[in-house]
């Protein structure tokens, strides 16, 4: 239990930054498949499903509200470091994920379906790159009607590897927003701020049901298509490993280079590859 928890802690630091994907953190920890089949089993084998989910999505929790406060800060004063650290973690995933293909003969399927899966996330962390206007977060109907859909996206990130739902929040204008208000809502909760509470009501609950809709539609689509397809789905997710460190140097700030900085960089990036590998045994 304990080690899932911090599994779960991975995705959950992995949810909030973008370019980073939460699916490909599973991926690379060696739950993915465990994950999608409690996912779409889970009123068939509830208690065994709970077992595994709950201190999974308790560590994304977690992580969600612990990085809420100190991302600004290591992206604003360590930048390079920090996005170091997740490429490790990414691709620290690729020997889980080649274990599935190897031994396999490679056609051209396989192929198509890794280039395919490379190129839109390296598309989508181009159109990153400049983020929307800020969007209107406050109460209203047509305000929770897109938080909801705002929250569907969102939970691609959690079920689908390669796909950054923190990207996608960015291409929308709902990132900041959003990190925003799980922030103030934490704080509101600590002062015991009743108006501050209500608000970030407003604001994440739409959002969180619309995540929980989309987790379980999503997942059922991603079960049928790896019993369909299973070779073809995972040079898919190799493709969206190899590209997600590219997608985080487009997006992201890496800051001023200098020799201190690099060799850093050197370690926490070999942290992060320790981690993942780790985790995935």
């Amino acid at each position: 239990m304990i080690k899932n928890l911090f599994k779960g802690m991975v995705m959950g630091v992995a949810n909030i930054i973008p370019g980073v994907s939460g699916g490909t953190m599973a991926v690379s920890m060696g739950i993915y498949d465990r994950l999608i089949h409690c996912l779409t089993h889970l009123f068939k084998e509830f208690k065994e499903s709970m077992k595994f989910l709950i201190p999974i999505f308790l560590g994304i929790g977690i992580a969600l509200v612990g990085l809420s406060f100190i991302i600004e800060p290591a992206f604003e004063h360590f930048p390079l470091q920090t996005n170091c650290l997740f490429i490790g973690l990414i691709v620290g995933g690729l020997p889980a994920a080649w274990k599935k293909v190897k031994g396999n003969k490679i056609q051209l399927s396989h192929g198509l379906s890794c280039l395919i899966f490379f190129a839109i996330v390296v598309a989508l962390a181009a159109m990153g790159e400049t983020e929307g206007a800020a969007a209107d977060v406050s109460f209203g109907f047509w305000s929770v009607i897109k938080l909801f859909g705002v929250g569907v996206i969102a939970s691609a990130t959690m079920v689908i590897p390669g796909v950054s739902g923190s990207m996608m929040l960015l291409l929308l204008g709902y990132y900041n927003p959003i990190v925003s208000a799980i922030k103030d809502f934490v704080t509101a909760l600590a002062t015991f701020d009743m108006e501050g509470i209500l608000n970030g009501c407003g604001v994440l609950v739409p959002a969180g049901i619309g995540i929980v809709v989309g987790i379980f539609a999503i997942a059922k689509l991603i079960e049928v298509i790896f019993e369909k397809f299973p070779l073809q789905a995972y040079w898919a997710i190799i493709g969206l490993i190899v590209a997600s460190p590219i997608a985080i140097f487009l997006v992201g700030e890496i800051g001023l280079f200098s020799v201190w900085s690099v060799l850093v960089s050197i370690v926490t990036f070999d942290i992060g590859f320790i981690v993942a590998v780790k985790l995935g045994d």
